[in-house]
């Protein structure tokens, strides 16, 4: 006796189902992307983690066939960025130019947070390294890390440094500067290294550990001095600035990261396709010189390996910001 026709309807849409189910998240992913994308920077425009998101935006833009901007929004070290993208869906169109301080120090020194970032961020893979200059106003008195160092400490809390923002790149390479040499430090966080820079060009501020492209743009005023870069060898560009340690501090460096996140929880697909072109895209001889130019060093890892390095960076800055006495106030 024939199956009842509802029953041999539910067995047929069952086989359907069952033979579609293999393919059935590729057609989204075979669209993707079929809408503009956003690359959110935690800072101000003009600091280093705007400049290396708008070389990124230009690149994506051409390769994926769709509009890529830059939406700044600066605070909390970042962090007002960082949520933005936390909560934004799942789907790849939310981006997030991150840094080792926006992403793995601001998110521990934060009294509270509303989003995880070990779970609602998802890393994509690195862009690129660099070290930081420090930079003072052309009108003081000390011409080389000792000098500076010297007038420190015969006047402690003398010297302000301004940053980006507490937790920051800038303010841990000021912190770690001010602990190693053994002297007090004022510091002064800004919403970004370009408005930062612009009281030091003032005097409002003297100096700053500041991200080496916007610096290298400050220095060529003539109205600031790069004293030292604090990598540990020379930067090809800056070939006649010395080594922070070479200039008066043995032993001290500092590096830092850029690289790309989106939300949480993203289909793994879209996730490794971005991180492909960015691979791609640095890979271009031209793109490689314009980052060069700017005093940073191309750099691109894979997702699972991106990811484990953000949760080692978690564990360790939440242990090292207290030795540093680095606080979010």
């Amino acid at each position: 006796m024939p199956a009842p026709v509802s029953r041999r309807l539910l067995v047929c849409c069952a086989a359907l189902l069952t033979c579609a189910t293999p393919g059935w998240a590729a057609p989204a992913a075979d669209a993707w992307p079929s809408q503009p994308l956003k690359i959110m920077v935690g800072f101000a425009a003009g600091g280093a983690n705007d400049i290396v998101a708008r070389i990124l935006a230009k690149e994506l833009q051409q390769r994926l066939g769709q509009s890529v901007v830059v939406e700044n929004r600066g605070g909390a070290g970042g962090l007002i960025a960082s949520e933005v993208v936390a909560k934004a869906p799942k789907n790849g169109y939310t981006l997030l130019l991150g840094s080792i301080g926006s992403n793995t120090v601001a998110p521990v020194l934060a009294k509270k947070l509303s989003f995880d970032p070990r779970k609602d961020l998802e890393p994509i893979t690195l862009v690129a390294e660099s070290g930081n200059a420090l930079l003072v106003n052309a009108a003081l008195p000390y011409k080389t890390v000792q000098e500076m160092i010297e007038a420190a400490r015969k006047a402690p809390g003398s010297i302000n440094y301004a940053s980006s923002g507490n937790g920051s790149t800038l303010h841990l390479a000021g912190a770690l500067f001010a602990q190693q040499a053994g002297v007090n430090l004022v510091h002064v966080p800004y919403r970004g290294n370009g408005p930062a820079i612009t009281d030091v060009l003032g005097g409002q501020v003297q100096a700053i550990f500041s991200g080496i492209p916007p610096a290298i743009t400050s220095a060529k005023t003539g109205q600031t001095r790069i004293l030292a870069v604090t990598t540990k060898q020379r930067v090809k560009n800056l070939p006649n600035v010395p080594t922070v340690a070479e200039a008066g501090l043995p032993g001290y460096a500092f590096t830092s990261w850029y690289g790309l996140f989106t939300t949480g929880g993203t289909d793994p697909a879209i996730v490794e396709r971005l991180a492909q072109e960015v691979r791609k895209i640095m890979e271009r001889p031209e793109v490689q010189a314009q980052f060069e130019a700017q005093g940073l060093d191309p750099e691109t890892s894979d997702p699972k390996s991106f990811k484990q390095q953000i949760d080692r960076e978690l564990t360790r800055w939440s242990r090292d910001v207290k030795t540093m006495g680095i606080t979010a106030d």
